[in-house]
């Protein structure tokens, strides 16, 4: 059954920037050139990660708006990020273990659900943001993730960019914010006004 909860489909002609994804909705956000490990043991899920692994595509990850993470399928934000599955092991019989990389960002335009209760969205692609270098007036926040990289090699920061979009990315996933603060995050298409709020907030709580 469908859920009701499902937009009607739109029967738009496919094009390049339009494509159908098999959907993760976590209550997690996913950024572009991000990480994130999943612990995976329901069988739609698993069934997914194993498509995804024979035929090299990526699948979606959204954030949850309506539902859980278990069980029937939740309703999901309409800004999500493709993830490409990095590693993937079965230590446990029926738990896989992936580490996915965030890829592009996307927009759900409407989505199905299929008889294994795999939610499957019919998604365009967002428009990326220009490459920009951080300004100066938002330095500060190339410092912090300066310093983070030389203090905690476990953050992942092997590489730091000198761009306005990545190191906007990178805070919004690594600062304290509450998911929905995150998804507003991603889905904003200002680099630069990013990274302005996103130090208020560091200044407010001491981290700039």
């Amino acid at each position: 059954m469908i859920n009701p909860l499902t937009r009607v489909r739109d029967f738009l002609a496919p094009d390049a920037h339009r494509l159908e994804l098999p959907l993760f909705p976590l209550n997690s956000v996913l950024f572009p050139d991000g990480r994130l490990r999943l612990k995976v043991f329901e069988a739609r899920y698993l069934d997914m990660a194993a498509a995804c692994l024979r035929l090299e595509q990526p699948f979606g990850i959204c954030l949850i708006k309506q539902g859980s993470e278990v069980g029937p399928a939740a309703l999901p934000e309409a800004v999500g990020c493709h993830a490409r599955i990095v590693t993937a092991d079965m230590d446990t019989p029926g738990v896989m273990l992936l580490e996915v990389r965030g890829e592009g960002r996307f927009v759900v335009e409407s989505t199905r659900l299929e008889a294994n209760q795999l939610l499957v969205g019919q998604v365009r692609d967002k428009d990326d943001e220009a490459l920009l270098p951080v300004p100066a007036g938002c330095r500060a926040a190339l410092d912090f993730l300066n310093t983070l990289a030389a203090r905690a090699p476990e953050a992942g920061l092997d590489e730091i960019r000198d761009d306005a979009t990545w190191v906007g990315f990178r805070l919004a996933e690594l600062l304290p914010l509450k998911a929905g603060a995150r998804q507003a995050m991603l889905e904003m298409n200002d680099a630069v006004k990013r990274l302005e709020i996103l130090l208020e907030f560091m200044r407010r709580n001491g981290l700039a």
